[in-house]
């Protein structure tokens, strides 16, 4: 993984700064896709039980035991016993003994089985089929209820973020956690590619679009995991590596936050 950047995790590992979404990513088209990615230079593929994709993307990564591998256990197979028999039925269709990061999907707050859940995470990782485990879409009483009822932190969370929904109060609450913020719809489900901001940036740098938005949440210090199914796309994505952003063009993408600009759910209103 020389010249590919790496954000440090807490529990001491390293995490691939930029990865290879699958969501929406129909199973009989993630093993070309995912085999494609990593032939591009990807080194982190993430996918989820309810996207359906999982023996897809087991197929696309193949033989490459390096590849950073994870997924998430869905909102129905939530609490401890449910969760531990999840998380083996995601390894069988992944053909893995292990992953390298497992998340809780949503933590469903009504149902109130994320703590029970996450101490079955933590003895998925002690068993060492998680080498890493983490969240998606905790709020942050979410957050400090785990941390303070386990004493272990979550290794990352992912949540919604694009230059749209900019998400700078969670990202003020993980870094004072000591948790990786990885960036779901990091291009605001494409949308953020018409911005008229967005296309003069790729015009001053001679990149594409989808690179300029990437590289702004890179040099953010976030981990944003774009999906994309031809291969032009995947390397126009990846080029995201090959560049940076000045101060004022920074600055220029920070302008765009809109604090209604929320495309998914809330994690307070999804519960089932």
């Amino acid at each position: 993984m020389t010249d590919y950047p790496t954000l440090n995790l807490n529990d001491g590992r390293q995490l691939p700064q930029l990865g290879f979404g699958t969501w929406q990513m129909e199973e009989e088209d993630a093993p070309e896709a995912v085999a494609t990615a990593i032939d591009v230079g990807y080194w982190l593929v993430d996918t989820a039980a309810i996207y359906g994709n999982e023996k897809g993307v087991g197929k696309g990564v193949g033989e490459w035991s390096d590849i950073f591998l994870q997924t998430k256990v869905w909102n129905e197979s939530q609490g401890y016993e449910r969760a531990k028999k999840a998380a083996d039925k995601c390894l069988e269709r992944l053909g893995r003994e292990h992953v390298d990061m497992l998340l809780i999907h949503w933590p469903c707050p009504k149902k109130d089985l994320f703590v029970e859940t996450w101490k079955a995470f933590i003895e998925l990782r002690d068993e060492g089929k998680a080498k890493s485990i983490g969240v998606s879409n905790f709020r942050e009483e979410d957050l400090r209820r785990v941390i303070d009822e386990t004493g272990v932190t979550p290794a990352l969370n992912q949540i919604e973020l694009h230059p749209s929904f900019q998400q700078r109060e969670m990202r003020k609450v993980h870094e004072e956690l000591g948790i990786v913020t990885q960036s779901w719809s990091p291009l605001g489900q494409g949308k953020g590619m018409s911005n008229e901001v967005i296309q003069a940036i790729a015009d001053e740098t001679g990149q594409p679009e989808s690179a300029v938005i990437l590289r702004w949440h890179i040099q953010h210090g976030l981990c944003p995991i774009p999906k994309a199914s031809s291969r032009d796309h995947i390397e126009a994505n990846f080029k995201a590596l090959s560049f940076e952003l000045s101060d004022a063009q920074m600055e220029r993408i920070d302008a765009l936050d809109d604090p209604d600009g929320r495309m998914g759910p809330h994690p307070s209103e999804l519960n089932e």
